[in-house]
């Protein structure tokens, strides 16, 4: 079981590696971006609790915070290569957790769970830590959040506020994906928000979603 504060958020890890990561994508995510990576974090650990996965049996922690923590680097400066955004953020990440000493099977297995993030159906088939990072992310967009009570939930976003999260998910997705089309491939999600930007009302379906969803955009 995880240990929670007095508000029900589970702490943070508190490694060196850890507070790297968390500084790094402080010092290079939008806030509204490096606060939705937090959150999903937060949310993967009571997901795990809710489906009675136990730290240190049947996943890794830190690498947990980890994947979560850096799942969208790929939308930063240093992370915007010429893949699809999730796998510039599988490579910028394990290039920092390699520079940070970590065992090539732990980067290797945050690569793939943040590679996966958007991949429904081979996510949650691909081991408990690529299945609690797609769920983690998933539950900061309203998914599947009946484990998280009300003061729970307030007490993360309080924490960690929203400030139009999905909104600046697809601006720098597309963003992205503008100067560099190769970073949005057909039927990838960059591909996707990208047409449904393009044409009138100009709002995406995760936005729309997001809207509509538990904990708003």
């Amino acid at each position: 079981m995880t240990d929670v504060t007095t508000t029900g958020v589970p702490p943070l890890p508190d490694s060196p590696v850890a507070r790297r990561a968390l500084a790094l994508v402080r010092e290079t995510e939008s806030t509204a971006t490096a606060n939705h990576s937090v959150r999903s974090a937060l949310f993967a650990r009571l997901r795990a609790d809710h489906e009675g996965a136990e730290a240190g049996r049947d996943y890794d922690p830190e690498l947990l915070f980890l994947a979560c923590v850096l799942h969208d680097i790929g939308l930063t400066q240093a992370g915007d290569r010429h893949q699809r955004f999730e796998v510039d953020g599988a490579d910028t990440a394990a290039e920092f957790l390699t520079a940070q000493g970590l065992p090539a099977v732990d980067v290797d297995a945050v690569w793939e769970a943040i590679a996966l993030h958007t991949t429904p159906g081979i996510a949650e088939r691909r081991g408990t830590l690529c299945a609690l990072v797609y769920q983690g992310t998933g539950m900061d967009f309203g998914l599947d959040t009946d484990c998280v009570d009300d003061a729970t939930g307030a007490a993360i976003h309080a924490g960690y506020p929203r400030l139009s999260m999905a909104t600046t998910l697809v601006d720098e997705i597309t963003a992205q994906a503008r100067n560099r089309p190769e970073k949005a491939p057909p039927f990838t999600l960059a591909s996707e928000l990208l047409r449904e930007r393009s044409v009138p009302p100009h709002r995406t379906r995760m936005e729309t979603m997001a809207d509509a969803a538990r904990w708003g955009n």
